[in-house]
């Protein structure tokens, strides 16, 4: 189910209610989940007639007019970026106010078509005296962005980020969160960087949130923008050819290289199996070797694996996340393997530190920072999330 596997849960339900015909809960379930697996069938035969067609050729942003009593941020008739419009933004988020759909559109529309040029693997240098943090998951959790820019500075050319996946769901301001993202992107386009999580996935989103809050903020339309963005999120990052980071991690088979990622088709949902799953899936574990994954999907690898991928690739460690820790970051495989996780007291519960990394281009040591959850309003995570999961699927 954690994995939008609806039909085979349906399966599995389906045998549960044979064998326990008077067990309600099940029942209600089974009634679920069958729902589900007969709109996604409907979803699927209407995408199959429009194939390929864009949402962004149906729409018409010209027309959208601003209505007078939305006393909101608004982009200048350019639609150009500026600090001051996301200054505005970040404040009118803050009070739990919506950015008018016009805006919205006309941010998503821009940040795919700089995504869309952007390789798989980013490669970018660093200077001596220049450093560039780095952030895990964020999963929705806006006023925690918020305070690390106020701990650690608005991003600027002086002051580059590298957010490294699930900006959305689980958290109930997903939408904030990934607007205030984009829109840096669009103001910093060669300084501020996004890579793509498990969470910017159409079978994610559907069960843990963002569809739901979009649609619920927004409409159906601008979900399915959403997903054609997220499909063109560059899937690793290499910094001074000394450090990868990825979302997940590592590969099921040996022999992976860089060009590799570079020639991965990342617009697209990702399979099943296969590199592009490893880099949005995949866990260390402490012993060598490989094991499956705890998750169901790709698998988890040993300090072995590790240290044989560096060396072929004349790599000296990777940084990834995916997985909550609850200092906010943590150090493996004898240093090889560092994760970071920027999502603090994850899903208003796990009580677990956030961190943030600085990485400096005179020795690329990594200095860890870490910080505490800040208060926001009551709306609480999983809010937006899939029916079954808020009857207490996972």
């Amino acid at each position: 189910m954690a994995l939008g596997k609806f039909k085979a849960a349906l399966k599995d339900y389906e045998t549960v209610v044979k064998v326990r015909p008077n067990d309600k809960d099940a029942k209600l379930k089974y009634q679920e989940c069958s729902k589900i697996v007969k709109q996604k069938a409907f979803e699927r035969a209407i995408a199959s007639d429009e194939l390929k067609r864009s949402v962004v050729d149906s729409l018409d942003i010209e027309s959208m007019t601003i209505e007078e009593d939305y006393s909101g941020p608004k982009l200048d008739e350019g639609g150009k970026i500026t600090m001051k419009f996301m200054k505005e933004m970040m404040s009118w988020f803050k009070g739990q106010k919506k950015l008018h759909r016009k805006c919205a559109y006309q941010i998503l529309v821009q940040v795919k078509e700089l995504l869309s040029k952007l390789p798989s693997l980013v490669e970018i240098t660093i200077k001596e005296t220049e450093k560039i943090t780095i952030c895990g998951d964020t999963h929705g959790q806006f006023y925690d962005l918020l305070n690390i820019f106020e701990l650690n500075g608005l991003p600027s050319e002086t002051n580059p980020y590298l957010f490294n996946g699930d900006f959305v769901d689980r958290g109930s301001f997903s939408v904030e969160v990934i607007l205030t993202l984009f829109g840096f992107k669009l103001l910093f386009p060669d300084c501020f960087y996004l890579l793509r999580g498990n969470h910017e996935t159409d079978n994610m989103n559907q069960m843990y949130g963002f569809e739901g809050e979009v649609k619920a903020k927004y409409t159906a339309q601008m979900f399915e923008l959403f997903s054609e963005v997220f499909q063109w999120l560059p899937l690793a990052q290499s910094i001074n050819g000394k450090v990868l980071v990825m979302h997940g991690g590592l590969f099921s088979e040996d022999g992976v290289t860089l060009d590799d990622i570079r020639k991965i088709n990342r617009n697209r949902q990702p399979p099943d199996s296969g590199p592009m799953c490893d880099l949005l899936w995949s866990d260390p574990q402490a012993l060598d070797g490989r094991s499956v994954s705890k998750r169901g999907v790709s698998c988890q690898f040993g300090p072995d694996v590790t240290k044989r991928f560096l060396e072929q690739n004349q790599l000296d460690y990777i940084i990834r996340s995916h997985e909550m820790k609850s200092e906010g970051y943590e150090v493996t495989h004898n240093g090889q393997c560092i994760t970071v996780f920027s999502a603090p007291n994850y899903c208003d519960q796990m009580g677990n530190k956030g961190a943030y990394i600085h990485l400096r281009g005179s020795d690329l040591k990594p200095e860890f920072h870490q910080f505490a959850a800040v208060p926001h309003p009551n709306v609480k995570p999983m809010a937006y999330a899939n029916s079954l999961m808020q009857m207490g699927m996972m």
